[in-house]
């Protein structure tokens, strides 16, 4: 007998249950979709929540099931329009799943990243899209969790020596590419800008700049890598000494914003682009085309990044024991040719 209840009646999971006498873990796996519940019944059970105005209380169901339907991501910087991009990609995939997320901004600061991951383990998230800070040297505070660490998955930024599925691009093969392309435009003095040349993407976009140079017979000068950091202000006393010290003809920037602070220095130092320095990028902005003049980049697929490593990630939280999680996937980055390394560059 079903017992009749008002709106006006406090409502709860167990009253709802009396009322439809039925039990309070089938009023529950109504909720929760579950597979293994009759479709009539599970009908009959939100039409009467809906005329009862019964809400869930997903919080507490949460609690009980110890999951907090929050991944955690953790990035380097927002500034970048790469990780922008990188983090719509993982949140449309934590969406799909009814989950949230929570952005942490290491701003490369390792004491941060290792506090975020701390405070993530005390049950903030169920698990980690990160892509490392670069200030690290021991990174063994990961495995120190052993085997309670939350899942983990990185995205372009990595740590070589922690085992977990990771998200990359083909970097080695695009700086390659990109130092062959100033080459082939004419350039003899290619610097490379770099924040980091320790961390991993830093050694390896770097080990692709030295090898297209060798393979053209121009040799290497180590003070045409210039050490640069995360402050504009640093940045553009180093870029405009390196452009006027070193006179480079090339000039390949490792990230985003050290085009930005080289376009700057050259409009500074009257130096124009390309007729005096020619300029190549990693960045994923799009308004590089506006830019005068457009910016030549490289140009990683950002947010297919994070939606492939959002997707591993729950590959690991669902349980999908059924389908094989690889380690490492690889994804193409693009070259796209533009004003800034023309030799004959066409009016915006």
């Amino acid at each position: 007998m079903i017992r009749l209840l008002t709106k006006m009646d406090s409502i709860n999971i167990k009253k709802l249950a009396e009322a439809l006498n039925l039990s309070t873990s089938t009023i529950s796996r109504a909720f929760r979709d579950n597979s293994d519940i009759n479709a009539s019944t599970k009908t009959l059970i939100l039409e009467k929540a809906k005329e009862l105005n019964y809400q869930p209380n997903h919080y507490a169901s949460n609690l009980r099931e110890q999951k907090s339907k929050t991944i955690a991501v953790i990035v380097p910087e927002l500034a970048n329009n790469y990780f922008s991009q990188a983090i719509h990609g993982i949140e449309r995939v934590a969406r799909e799943n009814g989950y949230h997320i929570l952005i942490y901004v290491t701003d490369d600061d390792y004491s941060k990243e290792v506090n975020f991951i701390r405070h993530l383990h005390n049950g903030r998230a169920d698990g980690i899209i990160m892509s490392v800070s670069g200030e690290a040297n021991d990174h063994n505070y990961l495995n120190k969790f052993g085997g309670k660490r939350l899942p983990l998955v990185f995205f372009d930024r990595i740590y070589e020596d922690i085992e977990t599925p990771r998200v990359v691009t083909n970097d080695y093969n695009s700086s390659f590419l990109a130092t062959e392309h100033l080459i082939e435009q004419g350039c003899t003095r290619i610097a490379y800008l770099v924040v980091n040349k320790s961390l991993s993407i830093g050694k390896t976009r770097m080990q692709g700049y030295i090898d297209a140079l060798e393979k053209h017979n121009l040799p290497f000068e180590e003070n045409l890598i210039v050490d640069c950091s995360n402050s504009y202000d640093e940045n553009s006393i180093i870029i405009k000494a390196a452009l006027t010290d070193l006179k480079p003809d090339g000039i390949f920037t490792s990230v985003e914003r050290l085009a930005f602070a080289t376009y700057y220095a050259c409009y500074d130092l009257n130096i124009s682009i390309p007729k005096d320095v020619k300029i190549i990028s990693f960045s994923s902005l799009e308004i590089a085309p506006l830019l005068n003049p457009s910016l030549t980049t490289i140009t990683q697929p950002a947010t297919e990044i994070g939606t492939e490593a959002a997707r591993m990630l729950f590959d690991i939280l669902l349980s999908k024991v059924d389908k094989k999680i690889p380690s490492e996937l690889i994804l193409q980055s693009k070259i796209i040719k533009r004003n800034s390394t023309s030799n004959s560059p066409q009016k915006p």
